[in-house]
């Protein structure tokens, strides 16, 4: 991976934090303030692809990781992998929506607002995208509990033999 986008990205944002674990592999950890400037920053020097957006629950830390991997459409040479990743709140999960900066960024903040309930603020539309229903706890959380969901919805089926 380049050494002077590391060198770049290390003097231009206060607060980063950047790896180079692989040769096609980029980490950058960064605060939350600056994903969204980081984000345009990479688009701009050509990484113009947002693969996913994926989340961690660190429930120990009462964190969520919001983690962006960003590739090149265009330079075969640029076909590496830039891992943006950043911590954000647990008990008030919000995030500011990166549809601005990559518009196919919507199906996959409408997934993690569903599956671990993050709010992406300025979302045009935070609707269901897999689910028939709500829950107390939305389902990818480390503290769902499947056993108690199975038994709160499922018990209340008829077994097949009741039905007579």
């Amino acid at each position: 991976m380049d050494e002077s986008l590391k060198k770049e990205l290390e003097t231009t944002f206060r607060n980063v934090l950047v790896s180079l674990p692989e040769d096609d592999r980029m980490v950058v950890a960064a605060s939350e303030e600056t994903v969204l400037s980081i984000l345009s920053f990479l688009k701009n020097k050509g990484y113009d692809h947002l693969e996913l957006i994926s989340c961690v629950d660190w429930i120990e830390e009462k964190k969520f990781e919001l983690v962006y991997i960003l590739t090149s459409y265009s330079e075969k040479e640029m076909r590496k992998h830039i891992i943006l990743k950043t911590k954000i709140s647990r008990e008030k999960s919000e995030f500011k929506t990166a549809i601005s900066v990559f518009e196919n960024a919507e199906p996959y903040e409408r997934e993690l607002h569903e599956l671990f309930g993050i709010n992406f603020k300025g979302h045009p539309k935070l609707t269901h995208l897999f689910l028939e229903r709500d829950y107390k706890i939305p389902p990818f959380r480390k503290d769902f509990d499947t056993r108690e969901y199975v038994k709160e919805v499922f018990d209340k089926i008829p077994f097949v033999e009741d039905k007579k």
